[in-house]
């Protein structure tokens, strides 16, 4: 006897029910991978291919529907149009915001500048060099990423989405602080390597263009013993040393006191009217040398306290690295060690001492926002507060950078998430030391 139409039709019902139970899991299911990939740092290789090429989507839109404003770049060019035309004395190569005072490949490389754009005028070609460079940075920045898989995906798109002002350092202004950061991250990806006098000269090339990279020169310093031992520490500091001279030899042999003075002058005084983290300081406090005094007394001191970190940390990367390199030759070609927890090991270093450098920073300018941007992801990854603090603090930095112009509030709120990170990173390797 066959089974009634209405039990045919629940049964109907409860297939067509599990069968959508069944599909609703499996988009859960689809769903959760998909969002996990944003979550895991081992899947940072395809979303970093993605940014790179929606960068140089949004780097094209920016300069062709953007306007370029120039601060910089004609000063730039009068700067290097002196030394073109033959005068080699440092003291009488002046732009119109003031005397130069980079060191000498600041002057190589925009000279050659110079004449790609047809003596500084064709903006619109500097803007698309500018623009190249900026997808060449974020390449290396990826790489160090991925070497770590020490930050989620998900933050690297958050760092390229409110990358504002970066890109206008870039293409906007085209000022001279992009390209040291280009060849300082060039270096730190060499070191990575193990390819350490390719990265000495990286990072010579990158001091000669702006001074700011010999905030990360501490944790350099201590690396290099660590690493290579004394003797080739010295090696590696004297071609770092003939590099900069072979580069300011023609200054040098003309007026050596006017270009050291003028290159390395480390007791220039900033305007107050450009400063980004003291505003909430009275103008004659700011330009005084009491104050310059007190700011790198603190420096110091925090660098000392964080030697012992940093020691450790460069031991311990010496140590596992040379681990790594003796246990692969005996795997199989296809396996490899997993080096993240070593790039670590070096990687922070570098960045916590260029942080502790800027927060004691006697000014800071907008375009010295490169310096770290790239590094903050990291290092607030390296605290163990909860998300939500870290993407607040991230956010809250942002947002002082871009308050034009700096106000008490934000140059205050700067500092404080300044100094949260700085004891964040500082007490969670610390505290990291004692467990152990």
């Amino acid at each position: 006897m066959a089974p009634r139409r209405e039990n045919r039709s629940n049964l109907n019902l409860m297939k067509m029910s599990k069968k959508n139970t069944k599909n609703w899991y499996e988009n859960c299911l689809e769903w959760k991978k998909w969002t996990y990939s944003f979550m895991d740092p081992k899947k940072l290789v395809p979303i970093g291919r993605l940014i790179i090429i929606l960068e140089i989507i949004l780097n094209i839109l920016v300069i062709e529907k953007v306007s370029y404003t120039e601060i910089d770049w004609k000063a730039y060019m009068q700067e290097v149009e002196g030394f073109l035309n033959g005068t080699l004395d440092y003291s009488k190569l002046k732009g119109d915001t003031g005397p130069l005072v980079y060191p000498a490949g600041f002057v190589y490389v925009f000279s050659t500048l110079y004449f790609i754009t047809g003596h500084g005028a064709n903006i619109k070609i500097a803007q698309y060099l500018f623009a190249i460079l900026y997808i060449v940075l974020l390449i290396l920045v990826f790489r160090i990423y991925v070497k770590t898989k020490k930050v989620p995906p998900y933050v690297l798109i958050i760092m390229c989405c409110t990358s504002y002002r970066i890109h206008s350092i870039f293409i906007l202004r085209l000022f001279n602080d992009p390209i040291a950061m280009v060849l300082l991250f060039a270096s730190l990806n060499a070191f990575l390597d193990n390819q350490w006098y390719l990265g000495s000269i990286l990072y010579s090339a990158a001091v000669s263009i702006k001074m700011n990279i010999l905030l990360f020169a501490p944790a350099l310093l201590i690396a290099y013993v660590y690493n290579l031992g004394i003797i080739k520490t010295i090696i590696h500091l004297l071609i770092c040393a003939l590099i900069q001279v072979a580069l300011g030899l023609p200054f040098l042999l003309d007026n050596p006191l006017a270009y050291i003075k003028g290159a390395f002058n480390f007791g220039r005084v900033f305007e107050f009217k450009w400063t980004v983290n003291w505003r909430f300081l009275p103008e004659h406090i700011f330009i005084s040398p009491y104050f310059h005094v007190s700011l790198l007394l603190l420096h110091i001191l925090t660098l000392i306290y964080f030697v012992p970190i940093c020691i450790k940390y460069m031991k311990s990367y010496a140590k596992l690295k040379y681990v790594g390199e003796s246990l692969q030759p005996q795997l199989r070609k296809k396996e490899k060690i997993d080096m993240s927890t070593v790039s670590q090991l070096f990687i922070f270093p570098m960045f916590a001492t260029n942080f502790i450098g800027i927060t004691f920073s006697r000014s800071l300018h907008y375009q010295f926002y490169i310096w770290y941007y790239h590094t903050l992801p990291y290092l607030i990854w390296c605290t163990d507060y909860k998300t939500v603090i870290k993407l607040t603090i991230l956010g809250i930095i942002e947002l002082c950078w871009n308050t034009y112009p700096s106000t008490i509030y934000s140059s205050v709120s700067l500092h404080v998430c300044h100094l949260m990170l700085l004891f964040g990173f500082m007490k969670n390797k610390f505290n990291s030391e004692k467990e152990q």
